[in-house]
């Protein structure tokens, strides 16, 4: 019979596992980062699809320090131009939600790195 010594190292090894799978599923299923961005319908693809999700987006947005990235993501109606965005993003999945924001809503960084006054 092994000595409580020589099972350190799996006891350890288990609890390090456990703790990176705990860890992967927070970033990549629950985790949701904000992002912000303006509606450009000069961006928009009309897209091919069997659900109701027929337009298309490429815009870039920010995060709340203003750190840029290029999003894409779906909609079913060609959105309001001009119109301010929170987005939802989660890292494996993209955008998993939005809703419409006034401009005083956004973080000032993000006024910041649209040229917002």
């Amino acid at each position: 019979m092994e000595s409580f010594k020589e099972k350190i190292p799996m006891i350890i090894a288990v609890i390090i596992v456990i703790a990176l799978a705990v860890g992967a599923y927070y970033f990549l299923i629950v985790h949701k980062d904000q992002y912000y961005t303006q509606i450009d319908n000069t961006k928009i693809q009309e897209v091919s699809s069997t659900d109701d999700m027929r337009y298309e987006y490429t815009l870039t947005a920010y995060n709340k320090n203003g750190k840029e990235k290029e999003i894409k993501f779906k909609t079913s109606r060609e959105l309001r131009e001009g119109a301010y965005l929170e987005l939802d993003v989660m890292q494996m999945r993209g955008v998993v939600n939005w809703k419409e924001v006034q401009q005083n809503e956004l973080p000032e960084a993000v006024k910041t790195a649209m040229n917002i006054e």
